[in-house]
């Protein structure tokens, strides 16, 4: 029997224990069935009925107008056969949700409903849905939304060109530009009037530079001295980007800090003053790095936790009594990406490592040896080398645009992976209207 008979056979079985439960049951009510094979699972009709409604739901409170039913059907069903191999995918990767994190998850979705747990429970009943049945679908959707980030992540590469060629782009010029809130006097005089008119209007812009440096509030300065289209509101411009500023305005605020105000300048309608209210973006990234080395003891069959712990307790002493903790990382531990560089783990960033990792390290001072502690990884010590406050600007403004770059890519790659899996999935559509089978069906047959 060949692999797609053997997997026709037991879907049927599947299918027929589903659809038959008893023949009294049969003569009284009538029975759910199949409406999608999903390559080992299946989807029934009256999951298929429960999505649907709560969609025509959706779309009623929206207000607009819904496609035909037959259409809205066929989406409907194509959705749940995508999220039935997404959650095959899961399993077979071993993707788990703890109680904790659906407890917040739950927590954090009736805390956007506004209700409290009573009303967040009364309202679910009102659409039918028992709370055992919203716990499962939230679990659903975490392991959905991981299995979508790590397959489609893992097929987006953001190179150092793809990063140079938007920052030096007008888009990227504008988005890196930092953002100021604004305030603005204009003392008026033209560009044609006499010097001893330019010099009063200069010295008049000189004096509520100092007044205003010295402590005066600026927008009260503004609205009894300046000429500008904002003075009765104080002088305030709004925020405003660098770039979206006249080159005369944005040169004169190079260097200036929040609370700081411009020398005067001139233009051809007179002096300016630019106070900077507040300022958002591109802001200067000082971090603290830490310089650390470790040791990762994994468990196994034949290695449990108290002796990986008590492993690393004997590497500790032998440490502390002069042994090489470069030497014994080489020799013991088992993170082969940092054991021959005897565990040196280099300069890290904030939010690099697991919280466990980050918090051993933090709680270490330099020079000094961490006691084991846990991860997802296996168990650990760590040396702290040294710590140092770095300038990330550049850095930070790099990351926040590979960042934007991806998050571009991801919904399109979403896409293309999704229909990639259903075209290599084997479904068998049971809809009366559905007349087809998935291309995968061929592709599964030939095996």
């Amino acid at each position: 029997m060949t692999k797609s008979v053997a997997k026709k056979s037991l879907l049927a079985l599947v299918a027929a224990c589903a659809l038959f439960t008893g023949t009294a049951m049969a003569q009284v009510q009538a029975l759910d069935r199949v409406v999608a094979v999903v390559d080992d699972d299946v989807v029934m009709a009256s999951e298929l009925q429960q999505r649907l409604n709560t969609i025509q739901n959706q779309i009623r409170s929206q207000q607009v107008q819904a496609p035909p039913l037959d259409v809205l059907r066929r989406q409907v069903l194509e959705q749940l056969i995508i999220e039935r191999l997404q959650l095959q995918m899961a399993q077979r990767a071993g993707v788990t949700v703890s109680d904790a994190e659906l407890e917040q998850a739950m927590a954090r979705v009736q805390q956007n409903a506004g209700a409290s747990p009573e009303q967040f429970r009364q309202r679910l009943e009102e659409d039918g849905i028992s709370m055992r049945e919203f716990r499962e679908q939230i679990r659903r959707e975490i392991l959905i939304r991981r299995v979508e980030q790590g397959s489609v992540n893992n097929r987006i590469q953001i190179s150092d060109q793809d990063i140079d060629n938007f920052l030096r782009s007008k888009e990227g010029e504008f988005w890196k530009s930092p953002q100021y809130e604004l305030g603005h006097i204009l003392i008026p005089v033209s560009s044609s009037a006499p010097a001893d008119e330019v010099e009063k209007a200069r010295k008049k812009a000189e004096r509520l530079a100092e007044r205003i440096s010295g402590g005066a509030d600026f927008r009260e300065l503004a609205i009894a001295n300046s000429a500008g289209q904002n003075a009765l509101s104080g002088g305030d411009l709004g925020w405003r980007k660098t770039v979206e500023l006249p080159s005369l305005f944005s040169n004169a605020l190079n260097g200036l800090k929040v609370g700081d105000v411009s020398e005067p300048f001139r233009s051809d309608a007179g002096f300016h003053l630019l106070k900077i209210h507040a300022q958002r973006g591109a802001n200067e990234q000082v971090v603290e790095q830490t310089k650390v080395r470790h040791i990762l003891v994994k468990t196994s069959a034949i290695r449990d936790d108290d002796d990986a712990y008590n492993l690393l307790i004997n590497l500790r002493k032998q440490i502390q009594d002069g042994a090489s903790f470069e030497e014994l990382a080489r020799e013991h531990s088992e993170d082969i990406g940092t054991m021959l560089a005897g565990g040196d783990l280099g300069w890290s960033m904030p939010g690099q490592f697991v919280p466990e990792f980050t918090e051993a390290m933090n709680n270490t001072p330099v020079g000094e040896m961490s006691m084991p502690f846990k991860s997802q990884f296996g168990w650990h010590i760590l040396r702290v080398d040294g710590r140092r406050n770095q300038d990330m600007t550049d850095q930070y403004i790099r990351n926040q645009a590979a960042n934007l770059l991806r998050n571009r890519r991801y919904e399109e790659e979403l896409q293309n992976w999704r229909r990639e899996i259903r075209d290599q999935a084997f479904v068998d559509i049971k809809l009366p209207d559905a007349g087809d089978k998935a291309s995968g069906e061929d592709s599964q047959a030939q095996e």
